[in-house]
């Protein structure tokens, strides 16, 4: 059954976009003026008050979207389309055949999923078709005019939720694609929380709607009861006959027919539409008259228009509804989602879908503003531009600490003066290592222009490079260009050092370092999740060791939730990553596509430990020579188990760092030390060792104590859920110029390290294993074994059956920003068309619910987890599906830890 979607012909009046459109009877004043939102629109464009009217007017005329969706809901099936209708490929790819446009890695086709995101360019519709003017007050849509459509196509399985992290920070607007058989699926919610997270507009796209069980009324409910948002149904699937051929009704009909490619249509009016499908027209009317009434409750311009209309829903006029749908879209607050319809395997929905990313979703002027991070204080990229931020963060250096004098500042002198001279500012969202062209750094530019040959400094690793070459990418294909202007996504070749996440800039003069405090500038920080699953990587010889680690720290830079670590006692490589298919995935790109002589080991789990009560303080002085330079440092050092408090609630006047790291607190104090300044005539105290300022002697007292807690006193295993108090005496822990950086770092590493063993004649250690949070689907007819093996076989605890568990702040993976928990929305109050395939089977007597989805919410450790899924697919006929991530790790009952050591030194 095969809908062929709109064909692409200018009209009178407005385009087809779902039920919205219909060919106006008479001109219609376009309502456009809303004062509110152009007032914000105007203060969320920072970087385009420098571009030309042309490149404005390009600006506008772009998008800079992502696809996100579980695993298996047809993401990359869809981009295949877009692509086709775009006019981008000729033919559509399959990714069952590996022959798709994005999935171009050979693990990708092999397996047939995406792993990591792909960037394309396109245009939608096609460059040369007519441009026409869209001035105030006229009815033409936006999908008249051709634009630039920047597309990343984002992985769906739970294992790479990293790299969707990376690919939603530089997203203005998303599609959320799901499965109309399976609904609103676990991960799903995932990423649209993540997305949440950064305020991205979506509109969401129900695909499969073709496959038996396709249920797009109950999707619709499911949207608005899983993800607290209201569906604004802009197109109804239909069925003739309830049995097809399947067609999207809109008040111009979408007709499918059976061997089209999606090219030809057969079109019809609401006119004809009731001549041909009675039922369908009266559904129509009655998604129109709910659509509007769900935006009239949101937006004050569409209750006017609706009252100059004499109070007629459908006399509305459909570009009246669009720009009520798009002003709601582009205000979070409203909490309402457009939804649309179609089957992309058999190209039925995609040009709609299309016209609405055009439409709907916002250019890079009016998406949110973008989080920065400068000098530790936080605000949006339109404060920074503006001045405001660094003198925020000028006021924050300069104010005294408790019991201190004010200092003079050090901050600039006009901070404004020195933004202005910031030539660009850019984030690396991605690194890819390319056969051909050697190492593609993905840049998103948020402000000015980054040109060709310009000196980029990096922020995270504070170094500059030059960049020789910029290319817009098509995929795997490059056209190369002067320059990526602001709002762009484009691509750096040459670049040696940049890695995933790194902030870029470059300043007027062609100057290797900004000033202060531009230094420190960070674009959306990211936190890169801890990882839970590891494995040994050994060189074939010695003479590949080299070869080995120069692929290895690629792939750091290309991922950075992979870890590389070396184990002290058998000196082995560790490769960590975040899940199963994660690190088969890096063992094939190291050894297939990096050329690396290696062979990995079986997959472990990464276990810690934990302290059982208090140390004593243990003090140490640390007299060496480093790198032939005598270094003389003390420390003392106490370790407890972190009790749930609150780091910052354990600090005091002498305090000067309080932080929780990987889990574990340290507590730094210096009483009588004057950090301010190094030059403090009129107070008493000890200053800091010369040559050495506040951020350097607290840096090198956190790594001594990082560096001792990667280890535990008793199975070698890192630290957690630790809390580390140093405490260094100015007359007894510092020597003058003998103090350097180094000899901190080593006292706090050796008192750190002595406290942990003083646990081991005391209250001892014990052995902690992670707990996952997992969410399992399954059908009803393997509802019940599943439940038992979870908590039987697998030592889990079930906590519910089809009940929405909140994302903890683990699911949120490298966000800091809290998403309040929104009201929930009473499905009842949502329309949702009817469902023809909802009344039980006749015939053989089946349950009706025998096929119902259920949600299973458990927490199972992650030991019993390794090989899960095969089993789970044995259990469910290969339809149970589960997403998993950390929620927390536990101490390890006795007779368990003794299992599992036993296990351990077996496996060595």
């Amino acid at each position: 059954m095969v809908m062929a979607p709109m064909l692409r012909i200018p009209l009178p009046g407005a385009r087809c976009l779902g039920h919205l459109y219909r060919t106006p009877a008479r001109p219609i004043k376009h309502n456009v003026d809303n004062s509110s939102l152009q007032s914000k629109l105007s203060q969320a464009r920072p970087y385009s008050a420098t571009l030309s009217k042309p490149q404005r007017e390009l600006l506008d005329r772009t998008r800079n979207i992502g696809i996100i969706a579980h695993i298996d809901a047809g993401k990359t099936t869809t981009t295949e389309r877009m692509l086709f209708y775009s006019g981008f490929t000729r033919r559509i790819g399959d990714v069952d055949e590996g022959s798709t446009v994005t999935d171009f890695l050979p693990a990708e086709r092999a397996r047939g999923i995406t792993i990591q995101s792909a960037a394309i360019t396109f245009h939608w519709p096609p460059e040369g078709t007519e441009v026409h003017q869209n001035p105030q007050g006229s009815s033409l849509p936006r999908s008249a005019n051709s634009h630039t459509i920047n597309l990343i196509d984002t992985p769906g399985h739970a294992d790479f939720t990293f790299e969707v992290m990376r690919s939603l920070r530089i997203l203005d607007g998303a599609v959320c694609i799901l499965d109309g058989v399976a609904g609103v699926e676990a991960q799903t919610e995932k990423v649209w929380h993540q997305a949440s997270t950064y305020q991205i507009p979506r509109v969401i796209y129900v695909n499969k709607l073709d496959r038996d069980g396709a249920a797009f009324g109950r999707t619709v409910r499911e949207v608005s009861s899983r993800l607290a948002v209201y569906p604004a149904v802009c197109q109804i699937p239909w069925f003739q006959g309830g049995d097809g051929p399947f067609m999207l009704s809109t008040f111009r009909a979408f007709d499918g027919r059976e061997g089209d490619d999606g090219r030809a249509v057969k079109m019809m009016n609401l006119e004809q539409l009731q001549s041909e499908e009675p039922a369908l027209a009266e559904e129509v009317r009655r998604a129109r008259i709910a659509l509007v009434e769900l935006l009239s409750e949101q937006d004050e311009s569409i209750v006017e228009r609706f009252f100059e209309c004499d109070e007629d829903h459908l006399a509305v006029s459909p570009a009246d509804i669009v720009d009520s749908l798009r002003r709601c879209v582009l205000n979070p607050s409203t909490r309402i989602v457009p939804v649309f319809a179609g089957a992309s395997f058999r190209n039925m929905g995609v040009q709609p879908l299309l016209d609405a990313v055009v439409n709907l979703l916002p250019s890079p002027p009016e998406a949110p503003d973008p989080e920065v991070s400068i000098g530790g204080v936080k605000g949006g990229l339109r404060g920074l531009l503006s001045g405001d931020l660094i003198v925020e963060q000028s006021e924050k250096v300069s104010s005294p600490a408790k019991g201190k004098k004010k200092r003079k500042s050090a901050s600039l002198s006009d901070p404004k003066e020195a933004i202005a001279k910031l030539q660009s500012c850019a984030l690396a969202f991605k690194v890819v290592n390319d056969a051909k062209r050697g190492v593609l750094v993905y840049v998103r530019v948020y402000s000015g222009s980054l040109d060709r040959n310009s000196l980029l400094f990096n922020t995270n690793l504070h170094l500059s490079e030059r960049a020789p070459r910029l290319l817009k990418m098509y995929a795997n294909d490059a056209v190369e260009v002067d320059s990526i202007p602001a709002g762009h996504i484009g691509v750096v070749v040459g670049l040696k050092h940049a890695r995933t996440g790194d902030t870029l800039v470059s300043y007027a003069g062609n100057k290797a370092t900004p000033p202060e405090p531009l230094t420190s500038l960070q674009l959306r920080p990211i936190d890169v999740p801890p990882p839970v699953f590891f494995t040994s990587v050994e060189p074939d010889s010695l003479s590949e060791e080299k070869r080995m680690q120069e692929s290895l720290s690629f792939l750091l830079r290309e991922d950075p939730s992979l870890h590389v670590s070396v184990d002290e006692e058998s000196g082995q490589t560790l490769l960590s990553g975040m899940g199963e298919l994660h690190l088969e995935i890096a063992r094939d790109r190291l050894i297939n596509d990096l050329k690396a002589k290696a062979s990995m080991g079986r997959i472990e789990i990464g276990y810690r430990e934990s302290g059982l009560g208090a140390s004593n303080a243990i003090t140490k002085i640390f007299d060496n020579e480093i790198a032939g330079r005598r270094g003389k440092a003390g420390c003392t050092a106490s370790v407890e188990p972190a009790d749930g408090k609150d780091v910052t609630d354990l600090a005091d006047e002498h305090t000067i760092l309080a932080e929780t790291i990987d889990g574990n607190q340290i507590i730094i104090r210096a009483p009588g030390l004057q950090v301010e300044s190094a030059a403090q005539d009129d107070e008493s105290g000890h200053i800091l060792p010369p040559n050495m300022d506040v951020t350097t002697f607290r840096t090198a007292l956190q790594n001594g104590a990082l560096a001792a807690l990667a280890r535990g006193p008793q199975f070698t295993f890192p630290m957690h859920n630790t809390r580390v108090r140093l405490t260094l005496n100015p007359a007894e822990h510092l020597f003058g110029g003998d103090t350097t950086p180094s000899a901190l770092s080593s006292a706090a590493r050796q008192a750190t390290a002595a406290a942990l063993q003083d646990l081991l004649s005391g209250p001892g250690t014990a052995m902690m294993e992670p707990v996952m949070n997992v969410i399992i689907s399954v059908d009803e007819a393997s509802l019940g074994s599943v439940v038992h093996d979870i908590s039987s076989s697998r030592g889990g605890h079930i906590l519910s059956l089809d009940e929405e568990i909140p994302i903890s702040a683990t699911d949120a993976v490298g966000s800091d920003l809290v998403e309040e928990p929104l009201p929930p929305i009473d499905p009842k109050r949502v329309y949702a068309p009817p469902d023809p395939f909802e009344s039980a089977s006749v015939g053989a007597d089946i349950p009706a619910s025998a096929s119902t989805p259920r949600t299973i919410t458990a927490k199972v450790p992650l030991k019993e987890m390794v090989g899960y899924l095969k089993h789970l697919r044995s259990l469910t006929a290969g339809r149970g599906t589960f997403v998993m991530s950390v929620d927390r790790f536990e101490n390890m009952s006795a007779p368990r830890q003794k299992a599992v050591l036993s296990e351990l030194r077996g496996g060595f």
